[in-house]
């Protein structure tokens, strides 16, 4: 893939991918022109389902958070 290439699917997946507002059709569309072009591998999945994570309950949260406070104060450098 050359420079031009790159830029040319950088550019149509910015525009047409479905987490930024695009079609999915369109986009599982153009994703197949490149791939029929040679332009892109079939390992890239730009076109995968997308999994939706629920957040991590309040609690655990401010577990995590008290947690990466104290690693941090315990990590500090002194100069």
């Amino acid at each position: 893939m050359n420079e031009e290439e790159r830029a040319a699917y950088r550019a149509f997946v910015r525009e047409n991918h479905p987490d930024r507002g695009g079609d999915p059709e369109v986009f599982v569309a153009g994703i197949a022109r490149f791939r029929e072009a040679g332009i892109v591998e079939d390992d890239l999945r730009y076109d995968a389902p997308v999994e939706v994570v629920r957040p991590l309950p309040f609690p655990v949260r401010v577990g995590v958070a008290l947690i990466r406070t104290w690693h941090r104060r315990r990590n500090q450098r002194v100069l």
